[in-house]
């Protein structure tokens, strides 16, 4: 059998030890037992749609290389191929994975200009500064903002030339804004005031995503003539989800904003959007969540998604996966179907809230109304390192209160979920036409 070999230089360090080991042990092992256990069910219900055994086996060689730096046996049926299933993983992990959603959302926008994402950066970077303990942090941020602002100085023509010409005045507004802000961050830095420099961080940052979108200009392709009559994203929206919860002493009730990309998963954001509309996930139950994922979207009876009433039939919806490098996603297959064992992901399962589509998991295309929310330790399952990348169609990130999912339990109630913004984004919607 093929042997593939995880270098230990590119095992993540910081958080690899024996209670994370035994943590992600615990995961793996409950997905494959509660895989098993489902296989008599599978003609019936199923409730849980995420992992086959052979993505388990996948799993737990990850997981033994990830924290042993041990090999691990290539389980997969083209272990002899030219081409085997699993790749080489040592060419997969390049660093540490970003793993704010907002970060995530900003960099996967369809642009192409340099001169802002010079400004980004050593934003984003400010939060590893922070990672510094007392103000000595503050040194390194101060460094962070100075690359920032001399790259707005010197860039700023160019940002401005990028905008699209409808946004022009607002993105001009915008870059206003984000100077004062960066001159504010300043004297918070001289200041020596460590606790506020992260609120303004994301401050700044707000500007600069919104500044990258002022740069989009239309929708950037054309989807599929097979699912152009769908409900389809073509943008973003911005939703707000309101979860009514048993057995908290805190809270009675929990509020997550999530952010829908329609660039990236025109199709998936379209059809969940739709859905929102009609209220199919108002007075919902949460019907997992196991420390892994928390999951949602089988309403009652013999359906696994949503029937439309216009056809009487379950509405499903193809796998879209997005990859860097590509203007459009692809359809219908996985990454690894495809042989794209390399390819990286633009919306990727790095983010603590990611939110994606279950499905059936021997249909690619059979997805429709159950979603999922992952909760996990990113740094045990890189980027396009794990079994999710690429084989689920991710569409979303939780924004705020992404903590909170971890509290969440079977039997807590969706009380609602409201569009905030980007409903106008929404074409085709057969909720309308429902009315």
């Amino acid at each position: 059998m093929a042997i593939s070999k995880l270098p230990r230089s590119h095992i993540p360090s910081g958080n690899i030890n024996h209670v994370n080991a035994a943590w992600w042990g615990r995961q793996l092992s409950l997905r494959c037992s509660l895989k098993a256990s489902q296989k008599a069910q599978f003609r019936n219900k199923l409730k849980v749609k995420l992992f086959s055994l052979k993505e388990c086996a996948i799993s737990v060689a990850l997981a033994v290389g990830l924290l042993t730096g041990m090999p691990f046996v290539d389980w997969s049926p083209n272990a002899y191929a030219a081409n085997p299933a699993m790749p080489d993983l040592s060419v997969l992990i390049s660093g540490p994975p970003i793993k704010d959603p907002g970060a995530l959302l900003r960099y996967a926008l369809p642009i192409d200009n340099k001169a802002i994402r010079e400004v980004q950066k050593p934003l984003e970077d400010i939060t590893d500064s922070l990672k510094v303990t007392g103000v000595k942090a503050l040194d390194s941020v101060e460094r962070n903002l100075r690359q920032s602002s001399q790259a707005l100085k010197q860039g700023k023509s160019l940002i401005i030339s990028g905008l699209a010409e409808s946004k022009k005045d607002h993105g001009v507004e915008l870059l206003g804004k984000l100077e004062t802000g960066m001159d504010e961050l300043q004297q918070i830095v001289v200041d020596r005031n460590r606790d506020a420099v992260a609120p303004k961080q994301k401050e700044l940052l707000s500007y600069v995503g919104s500044v990258e979108e002022d740069m989009v200009d239309g929708f950037p392709y054309e989807v599929p003539e097979e699912y152009q009559s769908m409900p389809l994203l073509k943008g973003r929206a911005t939703v707000d989800m309101k979860v009514k919860v048993k057995d908290n002493p805190n809270t009675d009730e929990f509020m997550f904003r999530i952010v829908l990309d329609g660039y990236n998963a025109p199709v998936t954001a379209g059809n969940f959007l739709d859905l929102v509309q009609r209220h199919f996930y108002d007075g919902m139950e949460i019907q997992r969540a196991d420390g892994f994922v928390v999951q949602t979207g089988d309403p009652e009876g013999p359906a696994e998604g949503f029937i439309d009433p216009s056809t009487e039939k379950t509405r499903t919806i193809p796998l879209e996966i997005m990859v860097n490098g590509e203007k459009s996603p692809f359809y219908g297959a996985t990454l690894e179907e495809l042989g794209l064992y390399k390819a990286q992901t633009r919306l990727p399962f790095n983010a603590f809230g990611t939110m994606a589509m279950a499905r059936d998991e021997f249909e690619n295309n059979s997805a429709s109304s159950q979603v999922f929310w992952l909760l996990k330790e990113s740094e045990l399952t890189p980027s396009n390192a794990n079994i999710l990348d690429g084989r689920y169609a991710v569409f979303g990130y939780v924004t705020e209160n992404e903590d909170y999912l971890a509290d969440l339990k079977v039997g807590d109630v969706i009380e609602s979920i409201q569009v905030v913004s980007g409903l106008d984004n929404l074409v085709n919607p057969s909720y309308k036409i429902a009315r």
